[in-house]
């Protein structure tokens, strides 16, 4: 393998197929390693390049929400991922929820007729000497972890993630679960997501079986790893917590969490439910439907049980059980830059969640930057680094600089861009107006320079 006179790509997730794609779309000819389908991660289910493994949903696309602009900054920086998920969109309110197989599909037709792209299907264990990106996501094999501690001389931190169960919609029972998406928008709101209510008593017997219940094991793949990484105790990100250790957290932190009725009303009652379970459509015939929020590591008997307490889904057929994974991610404030280049190696790049971001787009537009300045460095350019105050921008600033307390998986939001001036004061959506308004300007400004 000659390596000397291509870029390489660790990873065919999010980060690195995006990567591949911006470097190979300025003229570099890309090496793309993925290791699947001969290695597996214990959480991916298909040989698909850009697999989602939790949620459908990209989160908001709405123009005045933190995930809506660093979207709309991706758009306008030519992403292929995102042009793939508008293109297999499915209803889900404001946020941009795709048919998971169908967006993976057109990822790796994409990839793979690229004529400056390789796919190779070969686990790399250790890092190549030429100018190499690693975006090898959160569920990196041990060799690599082994490899990277090696070259970073700290261990990897980690954090445990968990899978939400899916549904077919055949299962669900509407004359008691109800249509509609929080906050009624008139007669055009047709209702996004299928709601399943619950009475307080309904949610006694639910919360009392869910402290109950029995949790999976960590199998082999999620406890200690090989090569030198320490697997100390269980940290769970809060963004993706398994509704079983909300729950221990009090009898009402679910009505607060996953379970919030907030905004709805039950059409069958009038009256808003004391808790609600909503189910988001997972793929474009509508036959498959997830569980919003509803993480878990129970196991599988126990997941039926539970599941099958709650209205509307008393015979509700799981043709997806959730699960809990291992999240691995770097140091990111003292090794990288905000360009997501490695400090200490020149040629050597990060992208996606293994750089402590967090979240689908989040993972993309980091992607993205690295591709984008791996070419710059085969081509003699400047680096781009993007302003702060862009969502892009301010991201790869947090996660490089982010003080050792502070420090864990970060996603999209308005309390990590620079502050705006005004010349009045502003209200929550119109503060987020003008943080939208402003990114849209310097960002165009930014890459006009490219």
């Amino acid at each position: 393998m000659n390596i000397n006179h291509e870029l390489v790509v660790i990873g065919g997730g999010l980060a690195g197929s995006e990567a591949a794609w911006q470097a190979a779309e300025q003229g570099i000819k890309v090496l793309l390693y993925e290791m699947r389908p001969f290695g597996q991660t214990g959480a991916h289910k298909s040989s698909y390049l850009a697999e989602l493994i939790c949620s459908n949903s990209l989160g908001s696309d709405l123009p005045d929400r933190a995930s809506g602009i660093l979207k709309a900054e991706l758009r306008r920086m030519g992403s292929l991922l995102l042009r793939c998920a508008d293109t297999v969109s499915l209803p889900a309110g404001g946020a941009l929820a795709v048919d998971r197989e169908q967006f993976s599909y057109l990822v790796t037709e994409a990839i793979e007729k690229h004529p400056r792209i390789t796919t190779i299907r070969q686990e790399i264990i250790r890092i190549p000497e030429g100018t190499t990106i690693i975006a090898s996501g959160p569920l990196t094999s041990p060799g690599l972890c082994g490899s990277l501690i090696n070259m970073t001389g700290c261990d990897n931190l980690y954090f445990y993630d968990a899978i939400a169960p899916i549904v077919s919609f055949d299962s669900i029972n509407m004359s008691v679960a109800f249509r509609a998406s929080r906050y009624y928008r008139g007669k055009q709101d047709v209702g996004d997501y299928i709601n399943c209510p619950m009475s307080h008593d309904q949610y006694e017997v639910f919360f009392e079986f869910l402290l109950n219940a029995e949790a999976i094991e960590l199998r082999e793949f999620e406890g200690q790893l090989k090569n030198g990484v320490i697997a100390g105790s269980i940290q769970y990100f809060e963004g993706c917590m398994p509704i079983e250790v909300i729950a221990r957290r009090g009898k009402k932190a679910l009505l607060f969490g996953p379970l919030r009725p907030v905004g709805l009303v039950n059409p069958h009652t009038g009256k808003r439910p004391y808790a609600v379970v909503q189910l988001r459509q997972d793929n474009l015939a509508g036959t498959l439907y997830n569980l919003v929020g509803f993480q878990t590591n129970l196991k599988t008997a126990e997941q039926k049980q539970i599941i099958r307490l709650i209205p509307g889904l008393e015979a509700g057929e799981i043709v997806r059980y959730g699960q809990m994974h291992r999240n691995t991610f770097i140091y990111s404030p003292a090794l990288l830059n905000p360009t997501m280049q490695f400090r200490n190696r020149a040629n050597l790049f990060f992208g996606g969640q293994i750089t402590g971001v967090e979240g689908y787009v989040a993972s993309i537009a980091t992607g993205l930057l690295a591709g984008l300045n791996a070419a710059r460095l085969f081509q003699a350019k400047p680096l781009f680094e993007p302003p702060r105050e862009t969502m892009l921008g301010a991201l790869c600033y947090y996660i490089t600089h982010a003080m050792p307390s502070d420090y864990q998986p970060m996603k999209a939001n308005f309390g990590i861009l620079p502050p705006i001036e005004l010349q009045r004061r502003l209200n929550k959506r119109e503060r987020a107006v003008a943080y939208a308004n402003r990114s849209a300007i310097v960002l165009d400004a930014s890459i006009k320079c490219l």
